[in-house]
């Protein structure tokens, strides 16, 4: 089976304008549809799938997002790993509007998502200790660098609800006494379905502002974010074109997300529901097919 690269767009970044025969694909999924069209074409011999996470026109909040049916279209279409390029505020002030951070770990306060595709009549617990895959963000820090971008490698990244932004003593806790790097609104539970849907998945921060604490910048405006978004967006196109002919020929992943179900469904084959393992056919349909009775 050949790489594929899965591109999941954030606010700003609204295509991949490297990339190669572009088509769009209608996909459906038995989670819905997801946030629109996936476009398909290739960089560099590479094939590459991406996505506009919150859809055509952004018409899609935070808490809206279909993610189940996001990770399920690229699943079923051949994607191997996937890269995550989304908009965030910085806690440090040496990660600066226009920086890139590498997200190696997430604290997740989101409340009002599906957050598996496991559940009752299928259960399955995933190991998340390390939420990222480590290969794909060495390629995508080296990738940045070969853009041009400053690019810190490893940092936290805070994943709260919305769709307002944090108040001012939220962004001091989060900073101060949790230890969190950026702040964003969509992350999870995506890195939390990739894992289930066995996805190697990195995720680029793309630094817009400094959240409220910076007592030199004040609370976030939407037009201030919105002046650094379009060079964020173009820095990562070229960070997708720098990264795709590095993914190199199929292969186990060193980290084992390929192989992130082989231990994790725990219900009895035959108590499992047809139902449930008729809509898991992408996500697992490796394991499942080995260990039906």
């Amino acid at each position: 089976m050949k790489r594929r690269l899965g591109v999941i767009g954030g606010s700003g970044v609204s295509q991949v304008a490297a990339l190669e025969g572009a088509r769009e694909v209608a996909v459906d999924t038995p989670w819905g549809a997801p946030s629109g069209p996936v476009t398909v074409g290739s960089i560099g011999g590479v094939e590459l799938c991406f996505l506009q996470r919150h859809g055509p026109g952004h018409v899609h909040s935070p808490s809206s997002v279909p993610y189940r049916a996001n990770i399920d279209a690229l699943k079923r279409l051949g994607c191997t790993e996937v890269l995550s390029l989304s908009a965030c505020g910085s806690f440090r002030e040496e990660m600066a509007p226009g920086d890139f951070v590498i997200v190696d770990q997430y604290i997740d306060r989101t409340f009002a998502r599906e957050k598996s595709f496991f559940g009752a009549g299928c259960v399955a617990h995933v190991s998340l200790a390390d939420p990222t895959c480590t290969r794909l963000s060495s390629l995508a820090a080296e990738a940045a660098a070969a853009a041009g971008v400053r690019v810190h490698r490893g940092g936290t990244y805070l994943v709260m609800e919305g769709p307002q932004f944090s108040t001012l003593a939220e962004s001091r806790m989060y900073r101060d006494s949790w230890g969190c790097d950026v702040i964003g609104m969509t992350n999870m539970p995506e890195a939390k379905l990739a894992r289930e849907a066995e996805l190697c998945y990195a995720s680029v921060a793309m630094i817009t502002d400094y959240d409220s604490w910076h007592p030199d910048h004040g609370a976030v405006e939407l037009s201030t974010i919105l002046k650094v978004l379009g060079q964020n967006a173009a820095a990562g196109g070229r960070l997708v074109a720098a990264l795709a002919p590095t993914l190199g020929p199929a292969a186990p992943c060193p980290c084992g997300c390929d192989r992130a179900l082989d231990a994790a469904l725990v219900t009895a084959p035959a108590q499992r529901d047809p139902a449930l393992l008729a809509r898991l056919d992408a996500v697992a349909g490796r394991v499942l097919a080995e260990r039906q009775p």
